[in-house]
């Protein structure tokens, strides 16, 4: 059926909290109360990427992008564009808007135009609970393609040329552990999917699954016919419940369509797919703890070898990838490894989507070619760092990664680049800073996190990275000793070469990157007892300007505990031994005569 307009409305999980759903209600109700229901097609889509303009509605033909839609909004779509036929430019983008006031595609908007989306492809293209929208723009033609005239060598052949790398962190060539798992002996075999996003503002695989769930469905089973498995396992957290319940509408659709169980196209191919929550915690995405949680035990990780290809989900050979790494499998097989091995670099072929965040202006989803620079993703896809700060530093890989300086803006991005700089691409996450971190304060929320999250087996991890973390709340804290800083080092480069996963081993990375292009910060909250910039409120000071202060006593009442003292109309003073560092008083003050040093 041909419809007049589409209108897309984001039900990622970001636009869904800022009321998108309602939104979408909102839009369908004035349609039917207006007799145009039939003419308008309305789709609830996933993640559009760009998080910072949510909610987001598109409309089509134009593909006028509104952001920031608000409830009250929606009457005057509706009445003035799509009944009207005249675009509320003061609703739109900021940016899907020429200097001559004309209309930008969202597809032409910066944020965009960078971009390569093939993971994320449909995400915020089609319907997210809909397998027609998906079965119109290729869906399963790959299954079908290789059920039908490839052999399972050939498949294999074809994602080993492909060049393609697992996307869940380290990076090993996806074509060569499906080979592994392939040539494993076994009567009974299993592919199963790493859903378990964890590091602090990744939400890369948790949108593919929210925006594209079909995609995934369809890879593991290409995945189950070449190493000859017939079940797979989407292993994600439970607090994901907007991806774990579209994952399942979506096995429902494709059971019920004959695209997962026996004789699939008509083959004696049989494959299935079954969702294991998770209950959220770090290690899990570590694919030994991984599997023991799937099947029921305690997640931890455990000695390889042997490899999950050879001895995984009930000791029985088991594929394991990541949700990215799936998501591309099917555009791989219908456009061929020659297609995907032409983007990127000689040794990172394809595209990587970042979860970009912090102190950024476009906050969101980013999917860019490999040997993309930082300074392309964080100044012209992102749009800067705000409110004119300066750049500081961008941490990538999350826990398990390290943050890159201004001097390596330049750098193409690929896994081997990120490696030598002292990080790793990780999952994708992407946090950017500016001149108001504290780069001892960020490896601390690192270490914090991953101390809370070890599972505690081995002592390095256990034992190690507390210690680490206690020597950093000291020198936060202005306790800290000249010998702390040797003592960082030597714990770090220990657990670094005897824990027992790769989570442990990579947890000092924060650390170790800060003090190698932040030395002089540590040294200064150590040696001075001073935060440079102005964070770890044990080393702060507030002083009063008295040019500045007009004697207006707000910044006295607001004082808890009344350290500041002064008569009317007078410049006022604070008592530093008193005082307890709130800021309550910079909070209050209307002449910024209150400062922190």
């Amino acid at each position: 059926m041909a419809y007049k307009n589409q209108v897309l409305v984001c039900g990622g999980t970001g636009c869904t909290s800022s009321s998108s759903l309602k939104i979408l209600e909102k839009m369908e109700k004035l349609l039917e109360e207006k007799g145009i229901r039939e003419d308008v097609k309305v789709i609830k889509t996933g993640c559009f990427g760009l998080c910072a303009a949510g909610p987001i509605v598109i409309v089509y033909p134009e593909g006028a992008f509104y952001a920031h839609v608000k409830i009250e909004d929606v009457e005057k779509i509706v009445n003035d564009h799509i009944i009207g036929g005249n675009i509320v430019k003061e609703l739109l983008y900021k940016e899907a808007l020429t200097e001559e006031g004309e209309i930008k595609p969202f597809e032409e908007v910066p944020f965009y135009k960078k971009q390569m989306r093939i993971a994320l492809k449909n995400c915020g293209a089609i319907g997210a609970e809909d397998i027609e929208d998906y079965l119109e723009n290729d869906g399963y033609k790959a299954l079908e393609k290789v059920l039908k005239s490839m052999s399972r060598e050939e498949v294999i052949d074809t994602v080993k040329r492909s060049g393609l790398r697992g996307r869940g962190g380290g990076g090993f060539p996806t074509g060569l552990k499906w080979e592994f798992t392939y040539k494993a002996q076994g009567d009974q075999k299993y592919v199963a999917c790493n859903a378990d996003e964890g590091d602090p503002g990744a939400f890369m695989d948790r949108s593919i699954l929210e925006g594209d769930p079909h995609a995934v469905i369809e890879a593991m089973a290409i995945a189950g016919y070449a190493v000859g498995a017939n079940k797979g396992y989407v292993y994600v957290r439970a607090e994901y419940p907007v991806a774990v319940n579209r994952l399942q509408i979506a096995i429902d659709q494709a059971k019920e369509r004959g695209y997962l169980g026996k004789n699939i196209f008509g083959t004696d191919f049989e494959f299935d797919v079954e969702i294991r929550l998770g209950a959220g915690a770090f290690v899990c995405g570590e694919e030994t703890a991984l599997i023991n949680s799937i099947e029921g035990k305690r997640g931890m990780p455990r000695p390889r070898p042997p490899f999950p290809a050879q001895k995984g989900i009930w000791n029985k050979p088991t594929l394991l990838n990541n949700v990215e790494t799936y998501a591309n499998i099917p555009k791989i097989i219908l456009n061929g490894a020659e297609w995907f091995a032409n983007i990127g670099t000689e040794k990172s072929k394809g595209t990587k989507v970042f979860a970009l965040g912090g102190k950024v202006e476009n906050t969101g989803l980013v999917e860019i070619p490999m040997g993309t620079t930082l300074r392309e993703i964080i100044f012209e896809i992102g749009g800067g760092i705000p409110n004119g700060k300066k750049f500081k530093a961008v941490q990538t890989g999350g826990p398990s990664g390290g943050c890159i300086t201004e001097d390596y803006l330049d750098t193409p991005i690929d896994y081997d680049s990120l490696t030598a700089l002292g990080s790793m691409m990780g999952s994708g996450g992407m946090i950017v800073m500016d001149e108001d971190n504290c780069m001892v304060d960020i490896a601390k929320f690192f270490l914090e996190f991953t101390v809370e999250e070890s599972c505690g087996k081995c002592p390095p991890c256990r034992i190690g990275t507390k210690r680490m973390l206690e020597i950093l709340e000291r020198i936060t804290e202005g306790k800290g000793e000249k010998e702390d800083i040797e003592r960082l080092e030597k714990l770090a480069e220990n657990i670094k070469s005897s824990a027992l996963c790769g989570l442990g081993q990579t947890a000092p990375n924060p650390v170790l990157s800060t003090l190698k292009y932040f030395r002089h910060e540590y040294e200064a909250h150590v040696n001075e007892k001073r935060c440079p910039a102005g964070v770890c409120q044990a080393l702060l000071q507030y002083v009063i300007d008295e040019d500045k202060c007009k004697g207006c006593t707000l910044c006295a009442k607001a004082c808890p505990v009344n350290a500041i003292s002064g008569n009317v109309k007078e410049a006022h003073v604070i008592d530093t031994d008193v005082c307890i560092k709130c800021g309550a008083c910079v909070a209050k003050c209307p002449f910024g005569a209150i400062s922190k040093k």
